[in-house]
């Protein structure tokens, strides 16, 4: 057998295994949760959820093992859902803007300069608005036990200049988000192009695009500063990492076990909380230690930005959904 085709049985009887929960410490436990998520091992979100994998076990006394698949290593990040939902694994962290297509009311956080207080990042899991989504979700096959802050900040990267105010935007092909952020990059003549954040790197390095956007720590943690010269940090997105499982699995769970699982997720809610809501002064070093030059845009200087991409975003979210307005009113009482 040649190398290559070594290597892909291997990964073929690697997945097969995972897909059958035949991992080795599976029969240990009574009940298996494969977990799959987009993230690399370094990434702060990567670290939550094996966290939250020990957590699980202590609080469950061994139970219930979660099984961690990172990495798009089983799914790629718009698989998740369906892989959920049908039962090809009971869990998965997804990036809630991964869903607004199909659920475009999850996009209400993408909105630039909204949702991005720390009072109401702290409030948001469990309140109204929150079980709306929740409710969203249900329908759509996936049960949503915990709302996980991914960034509370995002970072403008460039080769040439940096992008800090609406005119550097103009002409620039830059990574986008979602068709609804996007909207808002199209207003300061931008042309965005939508990618999960594990393509982002490449695209950047073979000029598919000439600039990227992602949470500061993920600027970092992708190693963006290895192909981009200028990053400008700013309050402009909260961005969760939904952890969903599937329903079915979910209700043949015995009580206590659902209990024991939803408190080590409220830990995950927790630990995903930025201490404050200031851009976080390590992420930032992290960053220009490796020779990004990276500007914090002052509050005027925010306000400049969400003056030129707001309306045209949120104008863009009402149009969405029925429920678009309802779920705004919601938001602005937290």
């Amino acid at each position: 057998m040649t190398s290559t085709g070594f290597k892909f049985t291997r990964r073929y009887v690697f997945i097969a295994a995972a897909m059958l929960g035949f991992g080795a410490s599976a029969s240990a436990a009574d009940f298996t949760m494969r977990l799959s998520h987009q993230f690399p091992p370094a990434h702060h979100s990567a670290k939550n959820m094996e966290q939250f994998a020990a957590d699980v076990k202590a609080a469950t006394g061994g139970k219930v093992e979660v099984q961690i698949f990172g990495s798009a290593q089983l799914f790629k990040p718009n698989q998740n859902h369906s892989a959920v939902a049908t039962g090809k694994v009971e869990a998965a962290a997804i990036v809630g803007f991964t869903l607004g297509g199909t659920i475009p009311e999850l996009n209400v956080t993408l909105i630039p300069y909204y949702v991005t207080s720390l009072d109401k990042m702290k409030k948001f899991p469990g309140s109204e608005p929150a079980k709306m989504l929740d409710a969203k979700l249900l329908e759509k096959g996936l049960k949503n036990i915990g709302w996980m802050v991914d960034a509370s900040d995002g970072i403008f990267t460039s080769a040439k200049k940096p992008l800090v105010k609406p005119d550097d935007f103009k002409g620039q092909k830059i990574r986008g988000l979602s068709k609804l952020f996007d909207e808002g990059l199209v207003a300061m003549g931008a042309a965005p192009s939508a990618m999960p954040g594990s393509e982002v790197y490449q695209a950047l390095q073979t000029g598919v695009i000439d600039a990227g956007f992602t949470g500061v720590a993920a600027a970092y943690e992708r190693k963006f500063y290895e192909v981009q010269k200028f990053g400008v940090a700013s309050n402009i997105i909260l961005a969760h990492d939904i952890l969903v499982v599937n329903p079915e699995w979910w209700g043949k769970l015995p009580a206590d076990l659902r209990q024991a699982i939803e408190g080590a997720s409220r830990k995950a809610e927790v630990r995903s909380l930025p201490a404050t809501a200031d851009i976080p002064a390590e992420d930032v070093k992290n960053l220009r230690d490796k020779g990004m030059e990276v500007t914090v845009l002052t509050p005027a200087q925010e306000k400049t930005m969400s003056d030129a991409m707001q309306p045209a975003v949120l104008k863009a979210f009402m149009a969405s959904s029925p429920d678009a307005p309802k779920l705004i009113e919601l938001i602005n009482k937290l």
